[in-house]
């Protein structure tokens, strides 16, 4: 399976080699560990890198249930088998009746999960995985049209990064979209913050965070698979910090449910923007979208910072569990609760920050060259000829006098 057309072969194991080949050495690793699915020896290792772990049955309203670390269990319900010399003779029976038929185990409790060390496990098979996609949007999409528009190195360099989040953002604001609506976090914002710790998640919850983490994590190495420049790596590690960080704080401390919906604002306004920039490079003069980005970038700035203050600072602040238990997965204190709003408002001040100073210099360069065309002279006008005319003036093209008579013509002298 190859990603890539190569002409030239390199040593094996050079730096080259795993440049151009790290797609392929991805997927080998990828498919050895879907092949020990098939083994029954290895079939539990190989679950381990492709499912979430730590699964817990969570009782639904009127199961009876206990508790262990603050984890709440189902209680076991037995139901006893009739046992078939009861009904052997028809004649015990009372008259018309029959058999109790056996009804099973009621479907009373769900399937959640919690976080642990295991899920590093997880992250590093979906890394592999998130490498492989990069490599086939890579090849079969963004090369094809990156070839068509005939872009300088740093364009080039700009439309790979920005084809790759577009397509990423796009993704996930859909996919992020559907889990908050099913969930119901979005018709019932008092769920942000009730019930805190949300020590247990939902498979699509917890599948999203995961793959999430995979994918920021992925983009580190590709630095350096993509031989990015060195120019441009400082901008692309903060933005890929900042992502990480904000995603496993809100995994770690457990507020997935508000992470959701930053998560959500945030990515709806980065697609914006990317694909704002894939237009600017097919159609330099094309700034609609641009302006439309522009319009969004200070609201959704609002609204993440009106949501933190609400959830953390005021929804947390008068919850009754306000004690630090790592144990149960509790950080409502007022300590963690300052941390995490700084940082919160931190990260907003800077984004805006660099939106406003990119702003400025743009409308400064605008400007300087409005004003650089309105300097430029005029091409100077070229004298007019002299033509020598004769005295009075031509009428349909016979000299005239100024009298109005035509002038007498000289005769001319015989020698």
């Amino acid at each position: 399976m190859a990603f890539r057309r190569r002409t030239k072969s390199y040593p094996l194991f050079s730096q080259e080699f795993v440049i151009h080949n790290h797609a392929d050495i991805g997927f080998c690793l990828v498919l050895c560990v879907l092949i020990g699915l098939m083994f029954e020896v290895t079939a539990k290792t190989a679950f381990l890198f492709i499912l979430p772990q730590y699964n817990v049955s969570v009782p639904t309203a009127g199961t009876p249930s206990f508790t262990v670390a603050g984890v709440h269990f189902p209680k076991p319900i037995f139901h006893r088998l009739p046992v078939e010399s009861e009904f052997s003779d028809v004649s015990v029976l009372p008259s018309g009746s029959s058999p109790p038929p056996f009804t099973g185990h009621p479907d009373s409790e769900t399937v959640h999960y919690h976080y642990g060390p295991k899920d590093l496990v997880t992250i590093l098979f979906y890394v592999f995985i998130t490498i492989i996609l990069h490599a086939v949007v890579q090849e079969y999409i963004l090369d094809k049209i990156s070839k068509r528009l005939h872009l300088s190195k740093v364009k080039h360099s700009k439309f790979n990064e920005s084809g790759q989040l577009v397509i990423f953002h796009l993704s996930s604001v859909v996919w992020c979209f559907y889990v908050v609506v099913t969930e119901g976090y979005l018709t019932n914002p008092r769920s942000l913050w009730e019930d805190y710790p949300h020590v247990c998640l939902p498979f699509q919850v917890k599948f999203f965070y995961l793959c999430q983490l995979a994918y920021w994590l992925h983009a580190l190495p590709e630095l350096y698979f993509q031989k990015v420049r060195k120019e441009e790596i400082p901008r692309q590690l903060q933005y890929i910090c900042l992502y990480l960080a904000h995603i496993a704080g809100a995994y770690l401390l457990n507020l997935s449910r508000l992470g959701l919906i930053l998560l959500l604002l945030q990515y709806c306004t980065e697609s914006l923007f990317h694909m704002a920039r894939l237009f600017h490079f097919a159609d330099e003069n094309n700034e609609k979208l641009f302006n439309a980005w522009a319009a969004v970038f200070g609201v959704t700035r609002l609204f993440i910072l009106t949501l933190a203050v609400l959830a953390i600072g005021f929804g947390l602040a008068r919850m009754e569990n306000q004690a630090f238990d790592p144990e149960k997965g509790n950080f409502n204190t007022l300590l963690c609760r300052l941390c995490v709003l700084l940082l919160v408002c931190a990260a907003q001040a800077w984004l805006m920050w660099r939106f406003i100073h990119s702003q400025l210099r743009h409308w400064r360069e605008y400007w300087n060259e409005q004003s650089a065309k309105r300097r430029v002279p005029a091409a100077p006008r070229l004298p007019a000829r002299l033509i020598k005319r004769e005295s009075g003036y031509h009428e349909n093209g016979v000299v005239k006098a100024e009298n109005g008579t035509s002038p007498r013509t000289k005769k001319l002298k015989s020698p």
